[in-house]
């Protein structure tokens, strides 16, 4: 991803010649502010098991910059591989998460193990560290079901899935954290990201990635219910800026939890007729299946503290975000035959 100017001059003095972690920094957002992070000048060591993910687009990224960029391939459960990733960083970004509402209404165990427990040991490496800052990637989904639209960061969690629930225990370690061992932590809560390099090879696809590869290939999308359901769906590139604000502030962050969308609703009827228009198949409705366990009505940001508390403002649209993701898809299609 490319920032806009006067963002990369704020950011390249601060971040250059600083060494972060990244967590989960193979995967979709992860690789996103990898990326990010090696234009603006910083030194990175991701950390990542693959398990939701691979190792190509890191991998071109040392190929590159071999003395900026470093990988340990592990757990965030595993002590010892953490500990490796986080020395001598001066802020973690912690993305690493199992990020799927359907696959942790079938794992929740794992879920919890890798979202809450993973989330503590992060926390404990950070504090034997002497890590300055913790960036946490958290979830619009510990909303629930609540009717209130916007959400606000104010509003009680009503988590109604396995991975809702272990990201609200997340952010809890945070803010308990920052009070107990005086640690500066801040949660990011996403509003359904989208975007270049999202996986949409699953059962447990993301909206978007899904549209795209089912429309891509001619066939019909599925919308679990009947499509009024709406969503505030965010570019990559929006998280990924806040990610950079969040990390680069000298705020003392004491684990507030902040939204992170556009404040723009979007249904899903309307984007599988904006996804079919962009793929050259108008023609194309979607077919309907039953809500799934845990999905939510509505979603929709408030996005007031991260403007104040970080100077968040999205700096990509909808639209223009739908448009740079389904050049990707083709782009990968075109790829594959030649």
């Amino acid at each position: 991803m490319k920032l806009p100017t006067d963002q990369f001059q704020k950011l390249e003095p601060i971040y250059r010649d600083q060494r972060v972690c990244v967590t989960g920094g193979a995967g979709f957002i992860g690789s996103h502010l990898v990326d990010a992070l090696l234009a603006l000048g910083a030194t990175i060591t991701v950390i990542d098991d693959l398990s939701n993910s691979t190792l190509d687009h890191i991998a071109s990224l040392i190929e590159l910059e071999p003395a900026r960029v470093q990988f340990v391939q592990g757990s965030i459960l595993d002590p010892d591989s953490l500990n490796d990733a986080v020395q001598n960083a001066s802020v973690v970004f912690h993305l690493a998460a199992l990020g799927s509402v359907p696959r942790s209404v079938e794992e929740p165990q794992r879920t919890w193990q890798v979202n809450a427990t993973g989330t503590l040991r992060v926390l404990q490496a950070v504090r034997e560290h002497g890590v300055q800052h913790l960036v946490n990637s958290s979830s619009s989904s510990i909303y629930g079901d609540a009717p209130e639209l916007p959400k606000v960061e104010s509003l009680l969690p009503m988590p109604v899935s396995p991975y809702a629930a272990s990201k609200i225990a997340g952010e809890h370690l945070l803010s308990s954290w920052a009070s107990t061992y005086g640690l500066n932590t801040i949660n990011l809560r996403y509003f359904n990201i989208f975007g270049p390099r999202q996986p949409a090879d699953s059962a447990y696809a993301a909206v978007v990635a899904a549209f795209a590869h089912a429309l891509l290939a001619g066939n019909q999308p599925v919308i679990f219910g009947d499509g009024l359901q709406t969503r505030d769906f965010t570019f990559v590139s929006n998280a990924v800026l806040a990610n950079l604000l969040a990390g680069a502030s000298d705020e003392p962050f004491q684990g507030q939890a902040v939204n992170i969308g556009t404040g723009q609703r979007t249904s899903l009827l309307e984007l599988a007729g904006i996804i079919a228009k962009l793929t050259g198949h108008p023609d194309i409705a979607p077919r309907h299946e039953t809500v799934r366990a845990g999905d939510v009505p509505h979603s929709l940001a408030e996005i007031s503290r991260a403007r104040d508390l970080v100077g968040y403002e999205p700096i990509v649209g909808v639209e223009e975000g739908l448009k740079e993701t389904i050049q990707w898809w083709q782009s990968q299609a075109l790829e594959s035959k030649s």
